[in-house]
Protein backbone atom coordinates (compact mmCIF):
# COMPACT_ATOMS: atom_id res chain seq x y z
CA UNK A 1 0.00 0.00 0.00
CA UNK A 2 1.55 3.44 -0.93
CA UNK A 3 0.89 6.08 1.53
CA UNK A 4 0.68 9.55 0.06
CA UNK A 5 2.35 12.91 1.75
CA UNK A 6 0.34 15.43 3.33
CA UNK A 7 0.91 17.41 -0.11
CA UNK A 8 -0.59 14.35 -1.77
CA UNK A 9 -3.51 14.26 0.00
CA UNK A 10 -4.17 17.59 0.01
CA UNK A 11 -4.20 18.20 -3.85
CA UNK A 12 -6.07 15.11 -4.35
CA UNK A 13 -8.47 16.82 -2.24
CA UNK A 14 -8.45 19.88 -3.58
CA UNK A 15 -8.91 18.63 -7.44
CA UNK A 16 -11.84 16.23 -5.97
CA UNK A 17 -13.98 19.66 -4.95
CA UNK A 18 -12.67 21.02 -7.72
CA UNK A 19 -10.93 24.27 -6.48
CA UNK A 20 -7.81 25.65 -7.66
CA UNK A 21 -5.01 26.62 -5.64
CA UNK A 22 -5.85 30.33 -5.76
CA UNK A 23 -9.15 29.54 -4.56
CA UNK A 24 -8.95 27.47 -1.87
CA UNK A 25 -5.90 29.88 -0.81
CA UNK A 26 -8.52 32.83 -1.21
CA UNK A 27 -11.26 30.91 1.48
CA UNK A 28 -8.65 29.82 3.88
CA UNK A 29 -7.59 33.63 4.28
CA UNK A 30 -4.14 32.54 2.62
CA UNK A 31 -1.83 33.07 0.22
CA UNK A 32 -1.49 30.63 -2.88
CA UNK A 33 2.04 29.98 -1.71
CA UNK A 34 0.96 28.17 2.08
CA UNK A 35 -1.15 26.08 -0.35
CA UNK A 36 2.11 25.15 -2.64
CA UNK A 37 4.56 25.11 -0.32
CA UNK A 38 2.23 22.25 1.54
CA UNK A 39 1.21 20.72 -1.47
CA UNK A 40 4.74 20.23 -2.78
CA UNK A 41 5.90 18.92 0.55
CA UNK A 42 7.76 22.02 1.84
CA UNK A 43 5.79 22.47 4.60
CA UNK A 44 5.72 18.72 6.18
CA UNK A 45 4.00 20.44 9.63
CA UNK A 46 1.35 22.81 8.65
CA UNK A 47 0.18 25.33 11.30
CA UNK A 48 -3.18 23.61 12.85
CA UNK A 49 -5.22 26.98 12.12
CA UNK A 50 -4.45 26.59 8.40
CA UNK A 51 -5.38 22.57 8.37
CA UNK A 52 -8.37 23.47 10.26
CA UNK A 53 -9.61 26.11 7.78
CA UNK A 54 -8.33 23.36 4.87
CA UNK A 55 -10.44 20.82 6.71
CA UNK A 56 -13.38 22.89 6.85
CA UNK A 57 -13.20 24.40 3.26
CA UNK A 58 -12.64 20.88 1.27
CA UNK A 59 -14.91 19.41 3.93
CA UNK A 60 -12.51 16.61 4.81
CA UNK A 61 -11.43 14.47 7.76
CA UNK A 62 -8.43 16.17 9.33
CA UNK A 63 -6.72 12.77 10.54
CA UNK A 64 -6.88 11.68 6.70
CA UNK A 65 -5.11 14.78 5.42
CA UNK A 66 -2.40 14.24 8.14
CA UNK A 67 -1.92 11.34 8.27
CA UNK A 68 -3.78 9.46 6.08
CA UNK A 69 -6.02 7.55 8.77
CA UNK A 70 -9.98 7.39 7.98
CA UNK A 71 -12.18 8.07 5.01
CA UNK A 72 -11.08 11.74 3.19
CA UNK A 73 -14.33 13.35 3.40
CA UNK A 74 -15.26 14.68 6.69
CA UNK A 75 -18.30 12.71 9.39
CA UNK A 76 -18.83 12.35 12.74
CA UNK A 77 -18.35 14.93 15.79
CA UNK A 78 -14.32 15.93 14.68
CA UNK A 79 -15.65 17.10 11.67
CA UNK A 80 -18.36 19.39 13.33
CA UNK A 81 -15.84 20.65 16.08
CA UNK A 82 -12.92 21.36 13.54
CA UNK A 83 -15.57 23.47 11.33
CA UNK A 84 -16.72 25.05 14.59
CA UNK A 85 -12.61 26.07 15.38
CA UNK A 86 -12.50 27.27 11.54
CA UNK A 87 -15.64 29.63 12.19
CA UNK A 88 -13.93 30.80 15.64
CA UNK A 89 -10.85 31.05 14.07
CA UNK A 90 -12.34 32.77 10.93
CA UNK A 91 -14.26 35.20 13.27
CA UNK A 92 -11.84 36.02 15.84
CA UNK A 93 -8.46 36.59 13.27
CA UNK A 94 -9.85 40.24 11.97
CA UNK A 95 -10.08 41.01 16.16
CA UNK A 96 -7.58 42.99 17.89
CA UNK A 97 -5.23 41.33 19.99
CA UNK A 98 -6.95 42.98 22.90
CA UNK A 99 -10.25 41.46 22.03
CA UNK A 100 -9.16 38.21 20.90
CA UNK A 101 -8.04 37.88 24.78
CA UNK A 102 -11.27 38.93 25.61
CA UNK A 103 -13.03 36.37 23.52
CA UNK A 104 -10.99 33.69 25.20
CA UNK A 105 -11.14 34.47 28.44
CA UNK A 106 -14.96 34.41 27.70
CA UNK A 107 -14.82 30.65 26.97
CA UNK A 108 -12.31 29.95 29.58
CA UNK A 109 -14.76 31.81 31.73
CA UNK A 110 -17.97 29.58 30.52
CA UNK A 111 -15.98 25.98 30.30
CA UNK A 112 -14.90 27.25 34.48
CA UNK A 113 -18.89 28.16 35.37
CA UNK A 114 -20.11 24.85 33.15
CA UNK A 115 -17.72 22.59 35.16
CA UNK A 116 -19.67 23.54 38.55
Amino acid sequence: MVILSIGLRLKEARKARGMSQELLAEKIGASRGVVTNIEHDKVLDPQPLVVNAICDVLKINRQWLLRGDGPMDESGEAGRSAKVLSEIYTSVKELSGEEQQFILDMIQTYIRHRRG
